[in-house]
């Protein structure tokens, strides 16, 4: 504990000494550079009556609006929720306030994915109703939320205090194993007598879940129905997706009343055809509400390809991990790219890293699961360690609350970024500077036009 609250005071006080507080002739800009001399860093960019012609500028208009955004977060695995359910309170509470809370020390988290049943990083496998070999339950009468009742859904309380507008986006990776073809949590796929019985068994996760107070702004399908090895995981093609959808899972919901969405594929950017393929369905496409995405393979320009051919579905990118033989600076970089700007500028609504926390040896996981996915937070007994992917969600999540929109900014060679306008009328511009040195680049927005200089591979986000 006295470790923790030693980092929490450096770090914070590190903000606090570089905190400028604007004025007519600065702004304030928060960066994360790849040596991690800055971690968010505050500082200011210069307001200017006239820009240097000769700089590249980025011009933003909120004129031109895009889509609206529900949030940035990470996946809250399993084992991230026993990892950060084991910590002392006061150290859980100062943690989960600095990720979920509002305060100027405080990330801002605004979206969360859940497992429905167990990842790859639970401490072990399980789904909502398991049986003895050979057995089966039609009526899911033996449906039950017992492992998550430990850790999971206690922490998911407390983070609806601090965050009752926090969305929740549950994922399963299996379906209970007498469900399937072959009776394994690895692969395997969901035999068509089962797919009402499933589809009720989604129906009584997302009641369960009501009544513990936990809403479920939505559910994906299947999490990578063309993975089959992991432990768990389940295979399903574009056809059974549609069929289980218009059949059975859409009309359950339905009728159930919930106001849940429903979101297809929740896979990589290499297969924008198989949603496509769903959506091409009318009766599947009534029930949908969009299609998610990861990039361990494809391009992230796949979202706007579903986006064209569907402009009236949302996007959502739902997963992308940061591992144990990683450079901070080469995914702060990448990921930014990608998964922050990438996403937005291709239409989805939200964009989220993988796991929250692991331990300092990368677990907890499943016999077979992901043995090299590094968490937001690396957690070792009451010390918390922030990697990465903390800085790469939290220099949009501090600043771009849910609700606000994707907004004009003009793209220049070498400067990734995304504009937004927040709620309250503010304008928040994400930039990366992808060149191999420091560059001085304008900013103009309607009369407001500022300057900074960028040092190479850093993440700047401006606030006006």
């Amino acid at each position: 504990m006295i470790t923790f609250v030693l980092i929490g005071v450096i770090f914070f006080t590190f903000c606090e000494k570089n905190k400028v507080e604007s004025n007519n002739s600065t702004i304030p800009v928060y960066v994360t550079n790849p040596s991690k001399s800055a971690l968010l860093w505050q500082t200011t960019a210069t307001v200017e009556t006239e820009l240097n012609t000769n700089l590249p500028t980025i011009v933003v208009d909120e004129t031109k609006n895009y889509q609206s955004v529900d949030g940035f977060g990470f996946t809250l695995t399993g084992g991230s929720a026993s990892l950060i359910g084991k910590l002392e309170k006061s150290v859980k509470d100062s943690l989960l306030n600095e990720l979920f809370g509002k305060s100027e020390h405080s990330i801002g988290i605004s979206y969360l994915r859940i497992s429905l049943g167990a990842s790859d990083l639970s401490e072990s496998v399980f789904t909502y109703n398991d049986l003895p070999s050979g057995n089966t339950d039609l009526n899911l009468d033996k449906f039950n939320l017992s492992a998550d009742t430990v850790y999971l859904i206690p922490l998911l309380k407390e983070i609806l205090k601090i965050n009752p507008s926090i969305k929740l986006l549950a994922s399963p990776w299996t379906a209970p194993v007498w469900m399937k073809s072959n009776k394994s949590s690895v692969g395997g796929y969901l035999l068509p007598e089962y797919y009402d019985a499933y589809s009720r068994y989604f129906v009584k996760y997302i009641k369960a879940m009501n009544s513990n107070g936990i809403p479920i702004d939505a559910i994906t399908v299947q999490n990578e129905p063309q993975h089959g090895g992991n432990n768990p995981s389940m295979v399903m093609s574009s056809t059974e997706q549609a069929t289980f959808v218009k059949n059975n899972l859409g009309p359950a919901l339905k009728n159930a009343n919930f106001s849940t969405k429903i979101i297809i594929w929740d896979h990589n950017c290499d297969n924008p055809t198989y949603p496509i393929n769903i959506l091409n369905d009318a009766n599947a496409n009534s029930f949908i509400d969009g299609s998610a995405f990861h990039l361990y393979a494809g391009d992230i320009a796949a979202l706007s390809a579903v986006h064209d051919a569907y402009p009236n579905k949302n996007l959502y990118f739902t997963e992308q991990w940061t591992g144990s033989n990683g450079d901070f600076g080469g995914d702060l970089k990448w990921h930014t790219k990608n998964v922050i700007i990438g996403s937005m500028r291709n239409w989805s609504k939200n964009a989220l890293e993988w796991n929250l926390a692991s331990d300092p040896f990368y677990n907890p996981h499943t016999p077979g699961g992901c043995s090299q996915c590094k968490g937001a937070i690396t957690i070792d007994n009451n010390t918390i360690t922030r990697n990465v992917s903390y800085y790469i969600i939290g220099q949009a999540s501090k600043f771009v609350p849910t609700g606000s929109k994707v907004i004009y900014s003009s793209t220049e060679t070498g400067f990734s970024n995304v504009a937004f306008e927040t709620p309250d009328k503010k304008k928040v511009l994400l930039l990366l500077n992808e060149t191999t040195s420091s560059k001085k680049i304008n900013i103009s927005n309607n009369s407001n036009k500022f300057s900074y200089s960028i040092s190479p591979g850093s993440v700047a986000t401006f606030v006006w």
